[in-house]
């Protein structure tokens, strides 16, 4: 059996249509984020955090996840937005960056979904460049838009330096 490919459709095309990412979504403040989920370690439930006594502004403190101390940055302050109480919904999202094992509070993790690659779009140009260098894309799924993170930039290096001390 053979297939016959229409000529109006170029290989390259078809194969991007069918690639999908996979992400973690999760919401801080009224905007939906998503990581790739390759990304992730391992979302758990926010628990006692321990203050550090001259820790860098943006790290919340310290937790202890099974016998390791892992640096906890929160997402609101670091995006700028007004701190909120944990609720039941706050979840540590634990990912690994250049060998360095943090965790990022958001108030809530969505779900797992798939995403097709040329649902993805470039940040827009009022973003791009404007100290959101981590921003990977803005994708679009029904009538959602996610902005899509790389974790890797969300920390500069000398922040990623400080958290080895934390």
């Amino acid at each position: 059996m053979s297939i016959r490919v229409d000529p109006m459709y170029d290989a390259d095309e078809v194969e991007a249509d069918l690639e999908l990412i996979q992400l973690v979504t999760f919401s801080i403040g009224e905007e939906e984020f998503g990581v790739n989920i390759l990304q992730v370690q391992e979302i758990i439930r926010t628990m006692e955090i321990t203050k550090v006594p001259r820790a860098p502004v943006f790290v919340e403190g310290v937790i202890n996840l099974r016998g390791k101390v892992i640096p906890i940055v929160d997402m609101r302050s670091r995006f700028g937005l007004r701190s909120k109480a944990h609720d039941k919904y706050t979840r540590i999202i634990v990912i690994e960056i250049n060998m360095i094992i943090v965790g990022f509070v958001v108030d809530a993790v969505s779900e797992v979904l798939r995403l097709p690659a040329n649902a993805v779009q470039p940040p827009p140009p009022v973003v791009a460049g404007m100290d959101a260098d981590y921003i990977d894309g803005v994708g679009k799924l029904d009538d959602r838009l996610l902005i899509l993170l790389d974790l890797n930039c969300l920390l500069d290096n000398d922040e990623k330096e400080a958290l080895t001390g934390v």
